[in-house]
């Protein structure tokens, strides 16, 4: 692999900071700042000196058709935290996003003005939880990969 490319993708990096980088991107991703997680990301990568091939990676894994059950599980985990008619309305839009036939746009913005606080509380507890299971993951999975290629060479 030439010299650049394996600098800019940091892939001598020890395998503990490439598991992070993965788990900070799943991080970012579950954030309800949906269309602005790729900059984040890179922004974090940057800021933090981390892989921003893998944070990006990372982000990417929330992939369009996961986005409901990540933001309704949110919701729901925020509604539960969150006290008073932000956690109720919280809990009704959870119940909307699991019946996704009926939900319109109007309703959806209409419902995420009135859970802004439940749903990033709920993002933060999912997001934490993603990113430490990525991370786990990651970490063993590239031990594994890094010792086979050393017994290969």
């Amino acid at each position: 692999m030439r010299p650049s490319l394996r600098a800019a993708l940091r892939l001598d990096d020890p395998p503990w900071r490439t598991a992070l980088a993965l788990a900070l991107g799943v991080f970012i991703s579950c954030t309800p700042l949906y269309g602005l997680q790729t900059v984040l990301s890179l922004a974090a990568a940057t800021a933090l000196r981390l892989n921003k091939a893998a944070t990006v990676a990372g982000c990417w894994l929330n992939l369009p058709w996961f986005a409901p059950i990540v933001y309704g599980l949110a919701l729901w985990i925020g509604g539960a935290l969150v006290p008073g008619d932000q956690g109720r309305a919280a809990l009704e839009m959870a119940a909307l996003l699991a019946d996704s036939r009926r939900v319109s746009w109007s309703e959806t913005i209409a419902l995420i003005r009135a859970v802004s606080g439940a749903l990033v509380v709920g993002t933060l507890v999912v997001g934490a939880c993603a990113a430490v299971a990525t991370y786990v993951v990651a970490l063993g999975l590239i031990r594994r990969r890094r010792g086979r290629s050393m017994m290969s060479s």
